[in-house]
């Protein structure tokens, strides 16, 4: 049986790095995945959003 979940990368938007791997539903929430992650190359919390 195939998995519903998909590997998604979030990327800063402020620094433009790869910091994180996570996974989400893609029958549940067909749209891009944005939340507020530590960027340890801008040193803060900023806003990552999943990349194309």
């Amino acid at each position: 049986m195939a998995s519903k979940r998909e590997q998604v990368i979030l990327k800063c938007t402020e620094c433009g790095e790869e910091n994180y791997l996570s996974s989400r539903n893609k029958k549940l929430h067909p749209d891009r995945m944005e939340t507020q992650k530590y960027c340890k190359v801008c040193h803060k919390k900023t806003l990552h959003k999943e990349k194309k």
